[in-house]
C-alpha cells in the first residue's frame, strides 16, 4: 500500500506540473492589456508586429482597452509563412521590404518607392493607414514597379488598367463606418479638395453607404492628374475639419476650468477638450484618452496650425497629455492646474515632457 501511495503521488505531481506548464505557456501566448499599453508596445514586447497582432485578434482598428486579452502568437503554419516573407526579401517572388521609421506615413512610403498607396496597403493586408516605427512593410512584389503600381491603383474599384494620367481615369468608393474625407483621400492618394470637387460636396459630411467618385471625369482631367500624384500626403488645409473654426472655438474656451473626465464647456480634461473642439470643427471623434488619440494619428515633422501636440510622463508613464498647436511655437490645452490656456512649447516643464507632433487620420 505504501508503494501504491507513492506512485499515485508521483502521478499527481506530474499532472500538476503539466498543468502549470500549460498555464504558463498559455499566459505567454496572450497579454492582458494594462493602462498605457498600445498595440505597438505589445508587439515590441513579444517580438511580433502590429499587423500580426491585429490579424490574430481580428482587430479592425488599433484601439485597445485595459483588461482586454490580446493573443500574441498564431499557428506554426502562419508563423512560417510570415517568417518567409520577412526574411527572404529577394527570393523568387521578388519582394523587398521597408522598416518604418519615426515620422513615416504610408503615403510617404508609397511615394518614396514609386508605388500606389492602395497597392502598399493590399500587399501588407492593411485596412488602416496607421503604422508604427519598427513595422516591416512589403514595398515591391512580383517585380512590380512604380509604373505598374500606378496603373493598377484604380483596378480594385473600376477594373481599369489606365494610368493616372488618363483623362477618363476614375473609380467609385463606398463610404464605410469610421470613414472621413481625409482618410479616403489619404487611402487613394488624392486631396480632400479634389474629392469634394469631384463629388460636388459643399461640406465634409459623408454618410455610410454613400458612393464617392475617386478621380475626375473627362471634363476635369487636370484635377484627376494632380490628384494621382504618387500618394503624396495632403496638406493640413485638406484635413476633414475646419481649421479656422477649430482654433477660434479652442481660444473662445480659454479660462474654462479643468475637470477630470470633462468634455463640455462646464469643464474639460485634456482629451475631453480635444474631443469637444474638433467636433465643433466638423470632425466626429470617439471620446477617448490622450493615449487613445495618440494611436489614431500620424507623426508630422513640421507642425501646422490645428495639429496635435503630445506629451509623456506628466502624471504617469507614457503619453499622458495633449493639446492643439496654434502656431508661433504655442499650443492650447486643458491643463490640470490652469484650465484651458495657451502655453509656449519653450516652457521648461512642457519642453521636458514633449513627445511629438501628430495629425489625425
Amino acid at each position: 500500500m505504501a508503494n501504491k501511495k507513492i506512485v499515485m503521488s508521483v502521478t499527481a505531481s506530474a499532472a500538476i506540473a503539466s498543468a502549470i506548464f500549460a498555464a504558463e505557456e498559455a499566459e505567454a501566448a496572450s497579454h492582458k492589456v494594462k493602462s498605457g499599453d498600445s498595440l505597438w508596445k505589445i508587439a515590441q514586447q513579444y517580438g511580433t508586429s502590429v499587423s500580426d497582432l491585429k490579424s490574430i485578434n481580428n482587430l479592425s482598428s488599433d484601439l485597445i482597452f485595459p483588461n482586454q486579452v490580446i493573443e500574441t502568437t498564431k499557428s506554426s503554419s502562419n508563423t512560417g509563412s510570415s517568417s518567409s516573407n520577412t526574411n527572404n526579401n529577394q527570393t523568387s517572388t521578388n519582394k523587398s521590404t521597408y522598416t518604418v521609421k519615426r515620422g513615416d506615413t504610408l503615403s510617404g512610403i508609397a511615394s518614396k518607392h514609386g508605388i500606389s498607396l492602395s497597392n502598399l496597403m493590399s500587399w501588407n493586408s492593411l485596412d488602416t493607414t496607421l503604422i508604427f516605427p519598427g513595422n516591416v512593410l512589403v514595398v515591391s512584389k512580383n517585380g512590380s514597379t512604380g509604373n505598374s503600381g500606378s496603373s493598377s491603383s484604380g483596378s480594385s474599384s473600376s477594373g481599369s488598367s489606365s494610368s493616372g494620367n488618363s483623362s477618363s481615369s476614375s473609380s467609385v468608393y463606398t463610404v464605410k463606418s469610421g470613414d472621413t474625407l481625409s482618410r479616403i483621400a489619404s487611402l487613394h492618394g488624392v486631396t480632400v479638395s479634389n474629392l469634394k470637387k469631384w463629388n460636388n460636396l459643399n461640406s465634409d459630411l459623408i454618410l455610410i453607404g454613400q458612393k464617392l467618385s475617386i478621380g475626375s471625369s473627362a471634363n476635369g482631367s487636370g484635377s484627376g492628374s494632380s490628384g494621382n500624384s504618387g500618394g503624396s500626403k495632403p496638406p493640413a488645409t485638406d484635413v476633414s475639419y475646419n481649421v479656422d473654426t477649430l482654433i477660434s472655438t479652442a481660444k473662445s474656451l480659454s479660462g474654462i476650468k479643468y475637470v477630470w473626465g470633462g468634455s463640455t464647456p462646464s469643464g474639460f480634461d485634456c482629451s475631453g477638450f480635444i474631443y469637444y473642439v474638433y467636433k465643433q470643427a466638423g470632425m466626429n471623434l470617439p471620446r477617448t484618452s490622450a493615449a487613445g488619440y495618440f494611436e489614431r494619428s500620424y507623426y508630422v515633422n513640421t507642425p501646422q496650425v490645428g495639429d496635435l501636440v503630445f506629451f509623456a510622463g506628466t502624471y504617469k508613464s507614457g503619453i499622458s497629455h495633449m493639446g492643439i498647436y496654434i502656431g508661433n511655437n504655442q499650443f492650447i490645452h486643458a491643463g490640470s492646474s490652469s484650465g484651458v490656456t495657451i502655453t509656449s512649447l519653450d516652457n521648461s516643464y512642457w519642453k521636458k515632457h514633449f513627445d511629438s507632433y501628430k495629425r489625425f487620420y
